[in-house]
């Protein structure tokens, strides 16, 4: 400030000097001209804070953004780590002995993946997980007509816990038809489920290989985005398959179902094969899609068969394919059956 000062003080001298030294000076004129250039010394020495400060402004103010973006690091660190400890003890817990310990750790799951969407699919595949631990329930048993080797009553409690995992499975997966829903997978390979109901859901890959099914069990309105294998599963109960869309492929080969099926108006885009599959009740596929040629190769239908596709035509693999003669079956027109060789089923002939 001293510098600028004596800068615009001898700026005004010099300046008014030289004006003076030359013929018929102006002395009025000549300290005006003085004032403008000192002036200008102390506009730009004005100037020249102004940016200073405006930088200096701004260098802080990165500082306070550097700094609240490691503060919001290190909270996130922090919760990050309580999440993880939380996951950690929930899934410790699902091996307690006590019942209710178990649905309290199941719950405990959930809340994670509604509160941090990142570990959902970590959630889904613990729950799938534990729904792979053996059991049998002395009702299936009694279906199945083997002999019960679980009590009744730890059975039931055991089998709480397994439905409140089905229940949380649909609770954690977007419903159908909601924009931009992430797709999670579910390996529920080997497992033995009653009352499952996923429908109206969105799904990845559905690996269902050699599952057991009990009593009722719904998909129906699912859009299954990645491959689905149901390949050797079993089922003693009703399956509701209608309405749904298969994006990838769909394997149903050496499927065996005791009851009714139902894939009315269900949308196959990609591959598929019911080869070796076995329906002892009625199915349905009226009003259904498929995309590419399926397999029906040695599928025997039992209980009535409806192929009343859409679309003008099927094409489909049928060697060995038998429905029952017993009952009504309604297949595609150039369809015949052949009842020569068998006196209950009939062999198919495209």
């Amino acid at each position: 400030m001293v510098g600028t000062v004596s800068l615009a003080v001898g700026t005004l001298a010099l300046v008014t000097g030289w004006l003076l030294t030359g013929e018929n000076p102006n002395r009025r004129e000549a300290l005006q001209a003085g004032g403008l250039a000192a002036g200008s010394v102390v506009a730009l020495y004005a100037l020249w804070l102004n940016d200073r400060r405006r930088r200096v402004d701004e260098e802080r103010q990165e500082l306070d953004r550097e700094r609240q973006r490691l503060e919001s690091d290190r909270a996130e660190h922090d919760r990050e780590r309580a999440a993880d400890e939380r996951f950690l003890r929930a899934v410790e817990l699902l091996g307690s002995e006590a019942d209710q310990v178990r649905v309290g750790a199941l719950h405990a799951l959930g809340g994670l993946a509604r509160s941090r969407p990142a570990y959902t699919q970590d959630v889904l595949d613990v729950i799938c997980s534990y729904l792979r631990r053996p059991f049998d329930h002395p009702r299936w048993e009694a279906v199945r007509g083997t002999e019960p080797t679980l009590d009744r009553a730890e059975a039931d409690r055991w089998l709480q816990v397994r439905q409140t995992a089905q229940a949380l499975i649909a609770d954690l997966l977007p419903e159908a038809g909601t924009a931009d829903a992430p797709a999670y997978d579910l390996d529920l390979n080997g497992a033995a489920l009653e009352y499952f109901n996923i429908s109206g859901r969105v799904v990845g890959q559905l690996r269902l290989r050699h599952l057991r099914l009990y009593e009722s069990n719904s998909m129906h309105h699912c859009e299954v985005r990645g491959p689905a294998w149901f390949t050797g599963s079993r089922s003693w109960g009703r399956l509701w398959l209608h309405h749904m869309v298969f994006e990838d492929r769909a394997w149903f080969s050496r499927v065996t179902v005791h009851d009714k099926a139902d894939f009315e108006a269900t949308v196959f885009h990609g591959a598929t094969k019911f080869e070796g599959s076995t329906w002892d009740a009625e199915v349905s596929f009226r009003g259904a899609v498929f995309d590419h040629p399926t397999d029906l190769g040695e599928t025997h239908f039992g209980g009535g068969l409806d192929l009343r596709v859409a679309g003008e035509h099927l094409t489909a693999r049928t060697y060995a394919m038998k429905v029952s003669l017993a009952h009504d079956n309604h297949l595609p027109p150039s369809w015949n059956v052949d009842s020569s060789r068998d006196p209950d089923l009939g062999l198919v002939r495209p």
